[in-house]
């Protein structure tokens, strides 16, 4: 089974928000406001597509070094390295002069400082799972996806303000590389975790990692998470596709950039922190399940209501309000499941997983919306999850009888 401890200092779950902001804010600078200032320099879009293509390389894959962050050094010490890492190659990045002739050394540092992002968040993941009390591990899951996505609107709603504001290009990567140095000092509080998993040889501790995973199936809320993780609960699919549909609700350019902008991150924010609350009253997993419920007869409220821009401000803001509850639950329901010990890997591993119902979702969507036009749309991104949460139910039913000695984690 994994370790499950007390943490022998309780931190404010708060502190997680600071510890989760480097991630979302390379995220956000290169997607936004790199993304900005190359086009505006003459770069044409497939090339700056191919760019964030390449941001997003490491975070696809960096399960497969995850065990790096639970073999090696202290997860402080990834921490406070990745962060330095981050933040001297975006400022690195913002130096470059007349960046859309060096594409290539652009591509390079993008490249670098989203791997070492990746470092950074498994640190912080890890450190989560070790400091969180076992009452708060709501609270802890929605206060790093706000977090993150308060990185995003950093990295891209500040970075791009400021890249429009100010002449000096560099100052851009300067504030926002310093931004992620500086989220280093949440590391004061916290102590250390003790690992152990951890032997004097680093093959024995890794074979210690691989039994530490393992034993995520093992036990009945472990399989229980793997199972929502491979299904479309509370995916939240319709966010990556409000820019494509929007002209069916006949809204403008400049509505759809505050909604899939600032505006609706700050309300997903929100959503985060209250749905972290909310995890903490109840079982996590029915809290992930209700959630994506409440999001589906949101798609289905849409369908009902008349097409106009107001009515497509009232309902995707209303979306991406339960969607950060469901981010929030996502986070809770991770971190019960894979207690302490190898947290890094075993989080990210989840956390990998949880992206096949997001992509799969969004191509379900896409398709019929081709075929069905807006009904088909939100039909799809309402049954689908609910379709997802029944599937689920029937799996928690029918394997039971296999983890009748899991008493404490049943659902």
């Amino acid at each position: 089974m994994s370790e499950r401890m007390t943490p022998e200092r309780a931190v404010h779950p708060v502190l997680f928000l600071i510890l989760f902001l480097p991630m979302g804010i390379t995220n956000g600078y290169v997607v936004v406001t790199l993304g900005y200032l190359l086009t505006h320099a003459g770069v044409e879009v497939a090339a700056v597509a191919g760019l964030v293509s390449v941001s997003l390389l490491p975070q696809a894959w960096k399960v497969l070094w995850a065990p790096l962050v639970d073999t090696t050094l202290s997860n402080k010490n990834w921490f406070l390295y990745s962060s330095v890492v981050i933040g001297v190659l975006m400022i690195a990045t913002s130096v470059i002069p007349q960046p859309a002739a060096h594409l290539m050394l652009v591509g390079v540092l993008v490249f670098g400082f989203s791997l070492a992002s990746t470092f950074n968040m498994m640190a912080a993941d890890s450190l989560m799972a070790h400091a969180t009390k076992p009452e708060e591990k709501g609270r802890a899951g929605g206060w790093s996806q706000a977090g993150n996505l308060g990185g995003s609107g950093l990295g891209g709603g500040a970075g791009l303000w400021l890249a429009q504001h100010v002449q000096s290009a560099w100052v851009v990567g300067a504030v926002l590389g310093l931004a992620c140095i500086l989220s280093a000092a949440a590391l004061l509080p916290l102590r250390e975790p003790k690992a152990g998993h951890r032997v004097s040889s680093y093959f024995a501790t890794l074979k210690n990692v691989g039994i530490d995973v393992w034993s995520i199936l093992r036990s009945r809320m472990g399989f229980l998470a793997f199972v929502a993780m491979c299904l479309p609960i509370g995916a939240g699919a319709a966010q990556n596709l409000w820019a494509a549909v929007a002209g069916d609700w006949y809204a403008s350019a400049d509505t759809v950039a505050l909604i899939n902008g600032a505006l609706g991150g700050v309300i997903s924010m929100v959503g985060c922190v209250i749905g972290g609350y909310f995890c903490d009253k109840m079982d996590r997993k029915t809290a992930f399940n209700l959630f994506s419920i409440m999001l589906a007869v949101s798609a289905l409220g849409m369908l009902a209501a008349v097409r106009t821009e107001a009515m497509f401000i009232v309902f995707t803001c209303l979306y991406a309000f339960i969607l950060g509850f469901c981010f929030a639950a996502f986070g809770a329901v991770v971190l019960e499941a894979i207690g302490a010990g190898a947290a890094a890997t075993k989080y990210n591993l989840l956390a990998g997983i949880a992206n096949a119902p997001i992509i799969y979702l969004t191509m379900i969507d896409g398709w019929a919306h081709k075929h069905w036009g807006t009904e088909g749309f939100l039909l799809a991104e309402a049954l689908v999850p609910i379709a997802g949460t029944g599937i689920f139910i029937l799996i928690a039913l029918a394997t039971r009888p296999l983890f009748r000695r899991d008493a404490p984690t049943t659902a």
